[in-house]
């Protein structure tokens, strides 16, 4: 687990100590010696019945990697404090401060993309057989970038998707092993289009249905009318594009973003997280923290609180653990994850990273195919996608221009100057960008 001492590992650690995982030995690695012990106590206190594999902390890449069947990756260059420059650069200029979208999204992966491809090219030279389970945001970027080097055998995994098809089958009164989902797009850019249970699509029966829609997040968040006017239910990271105004007016009036609030969360649990009762803090920080996920998008939309249904902690370990599973003893299921098109979306090349269903089994991910986007639907797709790939570029090659570039083509900034103040303002904070991005 790279990033060994990041806030979510007992979650998914929790996952592989199952009985049934087949996981022998966990070995965690990451920068930040004390976050990483701070994560082992948590770990040892809450195995401290017995079972579970065993657990090594190695400080050295190379050596952590050696032997590995799968490498999960869930890194933060520039940590939490970078998140919140992100969000307060973008904010300074009027436009949306958010960690994985927008200008936001394109500094995050300037300065973690060449740290996510040294990543890749030392799996391929000591792990050559691993895959790689990639957890690291932007996470489609992050996943294009290291299947240049790793190809498909580097994985992005979300829990956005089967988090939407959870409370969707909830309020349609379906048990979701008994639908179909049909979702395409990107990394938190993605629609659910079609619902199919014994072959009949009852996703219009939802849309609707204005009290059933009113049950569950995306419902409240954008309302019957335009889910109706869409004719899908969008993932709801795309609130930010819909509703940018609401979005932004309530992140600026909200009294922290989103990173402040959890910087100054986990730096209060990782000061005493080596303490006795170390489990049960980890365990209420984080329902504190689910509980207020995408809280300014609930606030200006008027969702309210999320359902307790939701506050198991997303969804990401559990999907993590199918997918390994799925290659490991070639139990096939289907999972929506990111992977290199092929052809399941035409409106896209072949390379490029999607986020759909994916048949899974002992030769990796397969993509089903999609069909095509509608129209409005492809345009965004294509415009997100060509900043992802510019920002990859600009990161590459260390090119502060193309970084401006980046920033400037995406939907949700829009201006040259505003791409130009932003970046100068990053640079002047974070020393990890500007060893990204030397100058021109």
């Amino acid at each position: 687990m790279l990033g060994g001492g990041g806030f979510r590992v007992p979650l998914v650690h929790s996952a592989l100590a199952s009985e049934d995982s087949g996981v022998e030995t966990v070995v965690l690695h990451d920068t930040d010696p004390a976050r990483v012990r701070a994560v082992r106590a948590v770990l040892d206190e809450a195995s401290s019945g017995g079972g579970g594999p065993e657990i090594i902390v190695e400080d050295d890449l190379a050596t952590a990697l050696k032997g590995t069947d799968f490498i999960f990756s869930a890194i933060r260059v520039g940590g939490l404090r970078g998140r919140t420059l992100d969000e307060r650069s973008a904010l300074a200029e009027g436009v949306l401060g958010q960690e994985t979208t927008g200008a936001g999204g394109v500094c995050y992966g300037l300065r973690t993309v060449p740290v996510a491809l040294r990543i890749a090219e030392a799996v391929r030279e000591h792990a050559p057989s691993a895959w790689v389970i990639n957890f690291t945001n932007p996470a489609g970027m992050v996943t294009e970038a290291m299947s240049r080097v790793l190809g498909d055998r580097v994985i992005g995994i979300c829990d956005s998707p089967v988090g939407l098809f959870r409370r969707v089958a909830r309020a349609l009164g379906v048990e979701p092993a008994s639908a179909w989902f049909d979702y395409a797009g990107l990394n938190h850019l993605g629609w659910l289009r079609r619902v199919l249970v014994d072959g009949r699509d009852v996703l219009p029966d939802l849309l609707a249905d204005d009290d059933a829609l009113a049950t569950f997040e995306e419902g409240q968040l954008f309302g019957g009318p335009w889910l109706r006017a869409l004719g899908a239910i969008p993932n709801e990271y795309l609130y930010y594009y819909y509703f940018t105004q609401d979005a932004i007016a309530s992140i600026t009036e909200a009294p922290a973003t989103r990173g402040e609030f959890l910087l100054d969360q986990q730096a209060a649990f990782y000061r005493g997280a080596d303490e006795p009762g170390a489990a049960a803090r980890w365990d209420q920080v984080r329902r504190e923290r689910e509980a207020t996920y995408m809280a300014e998008s609930r606030e200006a939309s008027g969702a309210g609180h999320r359902h307790t249904d939701d506050l198991d902690g997303g969804g990401y370990d559990k999907v993590a653990l199918a997918l390994m599973r799925a290659i490991a003893a070639d139990e096939k299921t289907t999972l929506v994850l990111n992977v290199r098109n092929r052809s399941a979306i035409p409106n896209l090349d072949a390379d490029a990273v999607v986020e759909v269903p994916c048949l899974v089994g002992r030769n990796g991910a397969h993509p089903v195919a999609a069909g095509s986007l509608g129209a409005p639907e492809a345009a965004l797709v294509s415009s997100v996608k060509a900043v992802e790939r510019t920002t990859i570029e600009a990161a590459i090659s260390g090119s502060r221009s193309h970084a401006v570039k980046a920033l400037a083509i995406h939907p949700l900034v829009g201006s040259v100057r505003a791409a130009e103040r932003i970046l100068a303002r990053e640079l002047d904070e974070l020393a990890e960008l500007r060893a990204a991005l030397p100058a021109d």
